[in-house]
Order: C-alpha cells, then sequence, then structure tokens
C-alpha cells in the first residue's frame, strides 16, 4: 500500500498566459485579464498518469477539500480521504502548510503537491519544521518552476508517484516575482528536500548563458519583412532582439514584423491578435532543464504554437549540458506532436540535430 497525500494550489499558473510572469499577490488582476485556473487540469493529468501506471501497488489517497484535491481526485476515480478543508473564501499558503501538516499525521509514504516554486516553498518549510523527511514530488503547474522535485510534465508525475523505489535529495528554489517581473532573476535556495528519484524529474533551474552574437546577428540576416516573430524570453532570444534594433521584454513575450514592434510582453490574447499569416515563434531552452514550451512562457499558448512554425535557438553549451529538449505545453496532443528531432540554431548558419521528448 502506498499513501500519498495530495494537495492542489488552485490558482497556481493563472499568471502565465496573461502575461503577468507569476500569481503571487495577482490572482484578482489575473482573472480581470480572464486567466483561467490551470491547476486543476494539471492535477487531473498527474491522476490519471497514477491511476494508469503499471504497477501492482495500491494507493491509499489523502487530501484537503475543494478547490484543494478533493473534486480533482473524485473525477478522476479516486476513493479520497479528506483531511480538512480551506480555512476561507479563497485558498493560501496557510492552507497548503495544514494540508501538509496533516498528511504527516496520517504518515504518508509522498506528499504530491500541484503548483509552482511557492508552492513547493510552502510545502518544504512546513516538512521542515516538522522534522520530518517524506518525500515530496512537484506537478508543474506554476509559471516560475525552477525547484527539482518537479516531475517534467503532470502525467509523469502521477507514474513516478505510483512507481518510485528510491528518493534522493531535491532542491527547492524560488525568486521573488516582483523583481521577476522587473526584469531581475536571481534564484534563492529555499530548501532540501527529499524527492523520488526519476529519470522524470526535471533538474534545478541553471542561470548563465554564453556569447550567442553571431547566433543573433545571422537569425537577424534572415528576418523576413512579411513574417511576424513571436519572440520568447531569455538572453538568447534578447540578443535576436538587439540584432533586429529594439531592447525587448527578457522575460516576456514580444512580437515584431517588419521594423515595428507590434507587442511587448503579451498575453495570450495580445500575441494572437497580432500573428500574421505566417508567424514564426522564436524560443530558446531553459538552461539545465530544457524546456522550450511549459516554464515561464506559458503567454505562448497551444494555440498559438499551433498557428505558427517553431524556431528553437541556443548557445552551443547550453546545449552541451542537454541530453533532450522538453514540452509540456498543458496539451498532450501537441506535445507529442512536437516531439522528435529538431534542428536547434546554434550559430550564424549552423544547427544541430536535438531530440525533443
Amino acid at each position: 500500500m502506498r499513501r500519498i497525500g495530495l494537495v492542489v494550489n488552485p490558482v497556481a499558473g493563472m499568471g502565465g498566459r496573461v502575461g503577468l510572469k507569476g500569481t503571487d499577490g495577482k490572482v484578482e488582476e489575473a482573472r480581470e485579464r480572464g486567466a483561467e485556473p490551470r491547476a486543476p487540469d494539471r492535477a487531473r493529468a498527474a491522476l490519471d498518469g497514477l491511476r494508469e501506471a503499471d504497477v501492482d501497488v495500491d494507493v491509499e489517497l489523502f487530501t484537503w477539500g475543494e478547490p484543494m484535491g478533493d473534486g480533482v481526485a473524485r473525477a478522476a476515480g479516486f476513493d479520497v480521504t479528506v483531511l480538512g478543508h480551506p480555512a476561507g473564501e479563497t485558498t493560501a499558503a496557510s492552507d497548503t502548510r495544514a494540508a501538509v501538516e496533516a498528511f504527516f499525521d496520517r504518515g504518508v509514504d509522498l506528499v504530491l503537491f500541484v503548483g509552482g516554486d511557492g508552492t513547493a516553498v510552502d510545502v518544504a518549510e512546513t516538512l521542515d519544521e516538522l522534522d520530518s523527511e517524506v518525500p515530496v514530488l512537484g506537478v508543474p503547474a506554476g509559471v516560475k518552476v525552477y525547484s527539482s522535485v518537479f516531475a517534467v510534465r503532470p502525467r509523469a508525475a502521477g507514474q513516478v508517484a505510483a512507481t518510485f523505489s528510491d528518493v534522493e535529495t531535491g532542491e527547492v528554489n524560488d525568486v521573488d516575482e516582483d523583481d521577476y517581473r522587473q526584469r531581475e532573476v536571481t534564484t534563492e535556495l529555499r530548501g532540501i528536500v527529499r524527492t523520488p528519484r526519476a529519470q522524470q524529474r526535471q533538474a534545478s533551474k541553471q542561470l548563465g548563458g554564453g556569447t550567442v552574437e553571431t547566433l543573433a546577428e545571422g537569425f537577424a540576416e534572415d528576418v523576413s519583412p512579411d513574417t511576424t516573430y513571436v519572440l520568447g524570453p531569455g538572453s538568447t532570444v534578447g540578443a535576436i532582439q538587439t540584432a533586429l534594433g529594439f531592447e525587448g521584454s527578457p522575460l516576456g513575450v514580444d512580437v515584431y514584423r517588419d521594423g515595428t514592434v507590434l507587442v511587448t510582453d503579451g498575453g495570450e490574447r495580445d500575441i494572437r491578435d497580432a500573428m500574421g499569416e505566417d508567424t514564426v515563434v522564436v524560443v530558446s531552452p531553459i538552461g539545465g532543464q530544457g524546456f522550450i514550451f511549459g516554464r515561464g512562457n506559458q503567454q505562448i499558448s497551444p494555440a498559438v504554437i499551433r498557428e505558427s512554425t517553431v524556431e528553437v535557438v541556443a548557445s552551443r553549451s547550453k546545449l552541451d549540458d542537454l541530453d533532450v529538449l522538453r514540452v509540456d505545453t498543458g496539451d498532450p496532443d501537441l506535445d507529442e506532436q512536437l516531439q522528435g528531432w529538431l534542428r536547434v540554431r546554434v550559430g550564424r548558419y549552423e544547427r544541430r540535430l536535438v531530440r525533443v521528448e
């Protein structure tokens, strides 16, 4: 019998597609911009992976009251034990912490949480206060997902939760969202926890980069005046923006066509409104993790990707540290379509063949 405690941060990731780069203190603004909850669908995908895992292990699932796990767990076909409920009309970090304390009291074998790095911090700090080594595993639902305790995709989290047999040390990292919105990114180690040992877990976010001037110059030389370019976040794409003659939003998404910046730091709706008949999405993988979609660029939604050509750019040194590239768009069918071999631009003319999974 494997005893799992499931807690869902229902507002995690809501700010992503509307360009807020996080939800801390921005839930109402995200709703005003038309954001919809993302975490419940991510939780359901993880629970589907848990239920369908090919392993002879019975699961006893504990959770917290709606909207923090009860409803989505029952909808996924689980008989659950609800240990408590949110204290107020809206959920808060204190509710997550209360759930983790209750899981600890019930002697769970794993805390499975759905959220981003902020949720990971709440879980890690609570376990530290309890002097507990209960392993934790994150289902990625937030905008910022820099910690190494997250699975690469939601369904993978469920599979790992059902099948893991060993644990190792994992880092919980976070950034200040206000600084993040002001284009300053410095990760801070907030905790060390035990987490399942599995290839389907992501690495910690590595900050840094290499010289990409020739790559950017080559890209700028190839730009067509009839093409719309959706330019994702990061220093590599930022170098391309500089070569095109403008200062982009390093942590946001900009749209450019024929010498004009059509959108600065836009959300999904802004991007779609600016797209032309021929649109190219330009992204660079996150160092150490390899994600090209689904981490920090949710504004580039499945709808945007389906209506565009994707071009991935990266320094050689960044690719040298990556075994594969990864996608986690929130649309399993699209993820499957994007998987395979991809030519990544690494220089003025050079490209390297890299596998996407």
